[in-house]
Parts: structure tokens; sequence; C-alpha cells
């Protein structure tokens, strides 16, 4: 049944992420409110009177808001006493249309709490305490007292009624008294336990500022305003330590580090979605659709673990078998290879081509994982400042030379094989391959890995970097693991959001800014958004690409000439085309036919690799895309991630990932990417996949088509690169995205790159945000030392 008596969604409590209630969106298609992708900070809350909820387990009840913000259940459903309560919101209070409930169990421990400026004496709140056992507390009645949903909060038994006093033998706090009660306390100015340093709210009550629940901006927000986050004003302010321009998942990973660290922090994303290019969005009616990236395994463990992204939600489903190639043959059944952690099963496999293969796979895998083994340190570490090292004051040399250490002990590491794993970095990987195996199934399945995102054949030199990511990733202690992100990649944003929210940071949907404020002396000062706006900042760090940041945000009078040809001339090609497709029922391939139930087998889970059966077709429809041309056999990668997770279509349904190359950004003649062309090439996928899985464009309900061109203007990928800018050797570590400005800082003191366009590169790794917010922090701490 549809949720028709949740009326009001709370996306906002003290400690939480933020929402925008009521907020109208015509540009671009509504999210279901309560799925997972969208909840919590930055998702947008129904107004009082509409929803746009997912189906509810019982009449008044949200499923999905406790999962995401460990609230109580509400309304006429059963307490889940099992749920993990977030810190902030132990005693989780949301209303319903019939009643509110207050978790009783699980209070907070005593704490050292501030004076409650202007708060109630305690009769007048145990009076209210012992009314009728359980009276109807509407949204509408609550709004009407004043009042507004007050998490974990707690009373002070004997405090006078005379604002501002206290006694010091009673600046403990106890719980709410007795068991579940009609209604919350109704403190318009309630002392609230300061659990966490970063919250600006607990800060405010014990410097005796007006307090921001109650009548407050809270209040106002559940009329119709927007809410930017927990436990901090409901509006942006005009002045914050940092401000991170986009929120894609750098940009929030940066700004949980600088929140963390101490830094009042603000990010301004343009769209009305978290996430940048990890989204989850509801293209097709009751599909969600990962719409962009598709695929977790390279996200830093050190980003997983200090910023408990599990406790925010984060939840990983890994794949295993990962990889099935199925081959067009006459034979029938027509051979498949389906590669996955099982080395004796993957070897049983291989053998079906070549025995020798089958014996060499093995030792493939050993060699490429210690080359990964060396160069993963350097992901975490900016790279070594050239620029310092020739010409910088002693103290910037002397940094620059213990940034040298990774480096250094990364070559001590490979030892006498560093020619050989040079090899892998600077030679087509077709020539790495052919060292190795003789069976062109494997050798074009491998391959994929190696082009994936970059406009160049197996045949171009130096394409073999990005097929370190085959191994280089991690999931659950497992090297070389991929899996799907349970609710879809907008799921991640979600739970680093609400890191980034838990420690106090204010982060906001619909906020495009439209240029960079420097002051006087060229420092950044902060940014002015579109609508005129001008937010004050101490560092400024950007999570778009180096071309928006430094050619359309950054006042080109303050970057030097040469730094702006580097920037106009960064190879972004992308030969990304990204289709997401929902269909009725699971595609079913000649070389392994679905199951008589329909249910998913292991090979649906894997990323389903077609026309690949030689590194000469992945040639031939790059050599097509270099002319102009779309490819007419182009290189597919299809994912079915509800074959793992259910929930993100409608039962018996399925959303289906194709990530297709070759496609060129700029078509041969001039000819736009209009409608006509793009359901031309995706009829052209499809075609494709019907030869291989008979039925397939019988089972299609509704596509999403982006061509480069799209995913330059939706996502701001520039040229619809994947990676903020190619992977060659060119273009990485020192170099990345130009060389002396490769640490994260740029020409314009105080303002950072956080994103892909930055070391190390694309994929959904966070590095780029973690090292930045480092950096950024550092410069912080001297220049205020200096003061």
């Amino acid at each position: 049944m549809g949720c028709t008596e949740c009326k009001l969604c709370l996306r906002a409590a003290p400690g939480h992420g933020g929402a925008e209630l009521g907020s109208q969106h015509a540009a671009e298609p509504r999210q279901p409110m309560c799925s997972p992708d969208t909840s919590g900070v930055g998702a947008r809350a129904s107004p009082l009177g509409r929803h746009w909820c997912s189906p509810c387990t019982a009449p008044g009840l949200c499923s999905r808001c406790p999962m995401q913000l460990g609230l109580c259940t509400v309304g006429l459903g059963a307490l889940d006493r099992g749920r993990a309560f977030a810190p902030s919101c132990r005693a989780g209070i949301c209303p319903a249309e019939h009643k509110l409930w207050v978790r009783s169990q699980a209070q907070p421990q005593a704490a050292p709490f501030p004076a409650a400026p202007g708060g109630l004496s305690c009769r007048q709140d145990l009076a209210l305490h012992t009314a009728s056992p359980q009276p109807p507390c509407t949204p509408q009645a609550m709004l009407g007292r004043g009042l507004v949903p007050c998490c974990g909060h707690r009373v002070l038994p004997s405090l006078p009624a005379s604002p501002g006093t206290q006694r010091p033998a009673l600046r403990q706090g106890v719980p709410c008294p007795g068991p579940p009660v009609p209604s919350p306390c109704p403190v318009r100015s309630v002392a609230v336990e300061a659990k966490s340093r970063s919250c600006r709210h607990c800060v405010e009550m014990a410097a005796g500022l007006p307090a921001r629940l109650g009548t407050g901006c809270a209040a106002r927000g559940l009329r119709g305003r927007r809410l930017a986050h927990s436990g901090a004003a409901a509006r942006l302010q005009q002045e914050y330590n940092a401000v991170v321009i986009g929120a894609g998942h750098n940009g929030l990973v940066a700004a949980a580090y600088l929140q963390r660290a101490g830094l009042r922090t603000a990010v301004l994303e343009k769209r009305h979605v978290l996430g940048g290019a990890a989204v989850t969005e509801e293209i097709v009616p009751g599909f969600k659709f990962s719409r962009a990236s598709y695929l977790l395994s390279l996200l830093r463990p050190q980003i997983y673990s200090e910023l408990e992204l599990q406790r925010h939600g984060l939840r990983v489903l890994p794949r295993d078998p990962y990889s099935f190639t199925p081959l067009l043959e006459d034979r029938s059944p027509p051979r498949s290879l389906l590669l996955g952690h099982d080395m004796a099963q993957t070897q049983r496999q291989i053998a079906q081509f070549s025995q020798k293969d089958a014996q060499a796979y093995p030792e493939y895998e050993a060699f490429m994982g210690r080359l990964v083994a060396a160069i993963d340190p350097l992901l975490d570490t900016p790279p070594v400042d050239t620029a310092a090292l020739g010409q910088g004051s002693l103290l910037q040399r002397l940094r620059s030379l213990r940034a040298l250490q990774p480096l250094l002990r990364a070559g001590l590491a490979l030892g006498r094989q560093l020619p050989r794993y040079y090899e892998v970095l600077t030679a087509p990987i077709s020539k790495i391959l052919d060292h190795w195996f003789e069976s062109e199934p494997l050798k074009a399945t491998l391959a994929t890995d190696a082009v994936i995102g970059a406009m160049s054949s197996p045949h171009s030199p130096g394409s073999g970097y990005v097929l370190l990511h085959h191994v280089m990733g991690e999931l659950e202690g497992r090297r070389g693991a991929w899996g799907y992100v349970a609710g879809g990649m907008g799921a991640l944003s979600q739970a680093i959001a609400r890191a980034a929210a838990s420690w106090g940071a204010h982060i906001f949907t619909e906020k495009a800014v439209s240029r960079v404020l420097l002051g006087r002396d060229g420092q950044a000062q902060g940014v002015v958004l579109r609508d005129g706006t001008e937010v004050r900042s101490k560092v400024v760090l950007s999570n778009a690409s180096p071309q928006i940041t430094f050619l359309e945000l950054t006042p080109q009078e303050q970057l030097p000439e040469d730094f702006t040809r580097r920037i106009r001339h960064l190879d972004t090609r992308s030969p990304v085309t990204k289709i997401n497709v929902a269909v009725d029922r699971l595609p079913s391939f000649l070389a392994a036919p679905n199951a008589r139930d329909g249910q998913p087998l292991p090979h649906h889970q894997c990323s389903i690799h077609l026309n690949c059966e030689g590194t000469h077709l992945l040639h031939q429809a790059y050599t097509e895309a270099a002319g102009g041309h779309p490819s007419s056999r182009p290189m597919i990668e299809l994912c079915i991630p509800s074959a793992l997770d259910p929930g993100l279509a409608p039962r018996g349904c399925h959303v289906v990932s194709l990530f297709t190359q070759y496609t060129p950004y700029e078509l041969a003649g001039g000819q736009p990417w209009d409608e006509q062309a793009r359901d031309a090439y995706a009829d052209t996928v499809f075609d494709c996949i019907e030869a291989y899985a008979p039925g397939f464009k019988a089972s299609v309900i509704g596509r999403d088509i982006l061509t480069p061109p799209d995913l330059e203007r939706v996502f701001g990928l520039p040229s619809g690169n994947i990676f903020h800018g190619g992977m060659s050797l060119d273009q990485l570590y020192f170099a990345r995205p130009a060389p002396s400005y490769s640490g994260y800082r740029s020409p314009v003191p105080g303002l950072y790159l956080c994103g892909s366009g930055a070391h190390p590169g694309g994929g959904v790794m966070g590095a780029a945000g973690r090292n930045a917010a480092r950096v950024a922090l550092g410069d912080f701490k001297h220049l205020r030392q200096q003061r």
C-alpha cells in the first residue's frame, strides 16, 4: 500500500543530515523520499499533506525513516528494538498522522549539561508527561503548540524556572521520566546533551545564544522551509571556516574530515541530489538506478573506518563470481568464461580455452598484486611538490623530501622487477596480455579493465594503469573484490554525508556556485552563489573538475597563463555512453540460460562482458569512434545490481546498467547528439545484447541514455570523462592536474582541488577528498599560528 498516512517524513534531527521541505524541482525527476539513496543529508522531505514515499509496512509507519535516521518507529507499528541508534538520536522522535511515541530505551548516559537559556521549569515539563497515556499527537497539533521533535534531549530535574540560572550540582541530565509518552517535552529552549564538540547547537546553548529548536528554525522548516543539517542553523550562514564546492563523494569526504577536525564547513551542491556521479535516481517509476557510477571497490579502507560509514548506513554487497563473458559461437550451447575468487574454479573455466593460460593465471594475479601493493600507499599521500624541491624555501624543500619517502619505498618494494612493472604502466595492454596469455576471450575480458572510460585502444601505449584497478580495490578485506552498494551508489554518498553532518557540517543542495570570491591579496575568501549570495570562508575546496574550477569559477587574471593553458589542453576525451534500463525479467543468455523459476543465477551478479570474443573487436570499436562514429559493435559491460539488491526494482523486475564504449563526444560532420542519434545508438546496443540473450529487447520497460555530452551536462564530467581527465601517465601523480600544482593547492592561495581531477584520479576512491582536506587543514593551522 502507498504511504498514505505518513504526512511528514522527517529528514533532519539533531545530529543528522539536512533536508529540504517542500522544494519543487521541475527540471529533473523526483526520487522517492524514503528510499535509502535519498534519505538523510540533502534529501527532500515531504511537506505536510504531501508525500512521495515508498510503501509502508504498517499504517502511519514509514519503515525507511528509522532505518536511515535511527529514529524510533512511529504510529501503529511495533518498535524496531534491534536497530542501532545514532549517537544523537538515542531517544528518537518522529511525528506521524496518528500518534507520536518516544523511545525510552537506550537513553544516553548522563553528561555535563550547559545552561538552559529560557528553559521551562521541571514542573511544567512533568505536568505534560503525566497527561493521559496515549492521546493523539498530530504534526498539526505539534506545530500549533510550537513544538518540534527533539532528539535525545534531557530535562534538568530541579532547574529553577527563571532563565539563565542553574545549580552546579544539577548539571547532570536525566532521562525523560516514564514509559513511552504521548508527546515530546515541549522545550522551546532545551538544554541538550553536549555530546559532540562540533555540534554548533550545543556550543550556542552553552554560550547562552538563542536555541535553535522548538519555535526556531526547525519549526519553521516544518512549515515548508529548508533544513540544512542537524544540530546547526537551518539556513546557509554568511561565513564558515571552509566551503566545499560540489557534493560529489570526494567533496563529501573532504567536508567530513574538515568538520571532524573542527572547521565549520559547508558543502554547496548545484543539483537536487547529493553524490555527484555516485547517485541513485528513480528515472523509471519504481526502478532505482545508480545512474552514473555503479560499482564499489576502490573506496579507501581508511575512509570506510575513520568516517564509520557502516554505522551511517553503508552496506556493500560483494560479488562472487565477478566477471562473465558469454561468446557468440556456432556450437550449442556457446561457451562462456566465468571468473571469480575461487582460483581452482577460475582455472577450470580458463582451461576451456587454454590449459597454458589456466596455469599462468595465478602467477599473473600475483604479479599484478605485488605491483598494486607497492603503489597503494601512494594513493593516500600528496604527490611530491617538484616546484618546491627546486626553488622553494628550506622548509618547503624539507617537506617535499619527506613526500618522496612513499615513492622511494614503492621503488624498493618492486626491487629488481621494477623494469617489468614500468612496462605495465607504459606499454599497450595488448602487449602485456600477449606476454601472459594466448586465449582471446581471456585477453579481451581483462583488457576491458584497462580501456574502461578511456578513449584508447588495447593497442594504445600506456593503457595498462587502469588495469590495476582490477586488483587495486578492496571489499571487506578481500583484495580485488568489487560489489554493489545496497540502495545504489547514492547510498554511499548519503552515508558519507551523514558522517559529515554528524560532526556538524552544513550540506545544501540547489546551491550553484558562480565564482570563487577573492580578496585584494588574491586569496580565496569564499564563493558567490548563482543568486548573488556571498558565503565567506577561510579556505575553499572544489570537487568540480579542473576545467570548471579554474576556467569558469576562478577569475582568470589571478591564474598564471601557463597554468590555464595546461588546464585548457587536458585530455578529457571520453568514449562512454551509459544506458540505464528497466526490464520486466532477467536476461537469459544462450551460454547460460535462466533457471525455470526465473531467480538470479551466479553469473547475473557479475560484470557481463559482451562483444569480447577478442581484443580486435575492442580495437575496431575504438577506431570507429575515433573517426566520429558510434561503434557498430560496442564494448558492453552489463550489470544487474538488482540480482543482489532486489529492492531496486518492483518484484520480478530488474535494473540493468549498460556501460558502453566507444562513442565520440562530437559526431562526424557536426551532427548533434539529438534524440534520434541517442535512440539509434541505444538500439545498436540492444541489438548486440539480443544476439547473446534473445528476448532482452522485449523485456525493456524504459531506458535512460547518457551520451558523453549528457554526462557533461548532468554531472559536470568534462567531455563526459568519468575520471575528470585521462588516466595516462602524462596526467597522473605530480602531473595531475598540472606540474607544480599536483598537491591539491592551486595558484590561488586558499583554493584547493579535491575531486577526481587531482591525485590519485578517478574512480570512487575518496582519496582525493581525504588528501586535500588534510593539506587544507595543515595550511589552515599554519595560518592561525602565524596570526
